[in-house]
């Protein structure tokens, strides 16, 4: 960082990636994950879905989604029909109706408060942060995703991009 004193800042500068994805019970803020080292493809939404079904077994289960490429693949779509699990989309480019980019934003914010050198250090904190939504942590990722949420069930595709209220009957 440059100014009147010169200043660096330690940072990671290693290329290892740590991928993670995962799903947000709006109701207890658990969140269910799948992590990797490389990238997020449709087989890793497929066990999302696996373990999401298992852990919802006999239980009516909606995800919201974005509009990842991974996410609306024929093999996710398939995979959420046989498990019975009902996918919805977000329209794109809409990551404000997406609730859980606010709890990796929780995450971010929690992991810039020190440096690690250690990359596994970094995961274990990534799995710790997230591991505790719903317990440690719930009191902020209820203020974060809480009721103040509006949730529109009566609105319909006016065209791929755009939704309107249903009309009353």
């Amino acid at each position: 960082i440059y100014g009147k004193v010169r200043r660096f800042v330690k940072t990671y500068s290693g290329r290892k990636r740590y991928s993670v994805l995962g799903v947000l019970d709006f109701i207890t803020k658990k969140v269910i994950t799948i992590t990797n080292d490389s990238y997020i493809t449709g087989t890793e939404v497929c066990e999302l879905l696996t373990r999401i079904s298992k852990e919802y077994a006999g239980k009516v289960v909606h995800i919201i989604l974005d509009n990842a490429r991974y996410q609306k693949c024929e093999l996710v779509q398939s995979k959420a029909k046989e498990l019975g699990i009902n996918l919805l989309y977000i329209p794109p480019y809409s990551p404000n109706l997406n609730l859980i980019e606010r709890l990796w934003k929780l995450v971010k914010n929690k992991l810039r408060t020190r440096y690690y050198d250690q990359f596994d250090v970094f995961k274990g904190t990534i799995d710790t942060i997230i591991n505790g939504t719903h317990t440690v942590l719930k009191e902020t990722v209820d203020r974060l995703v809480g009721e103040k949420v509006q949730i529109f069930d009566d609105l319909v595709a006016v065209t791929q991009n755009s939704f309107a209220k249903r009309p009353v009957a």
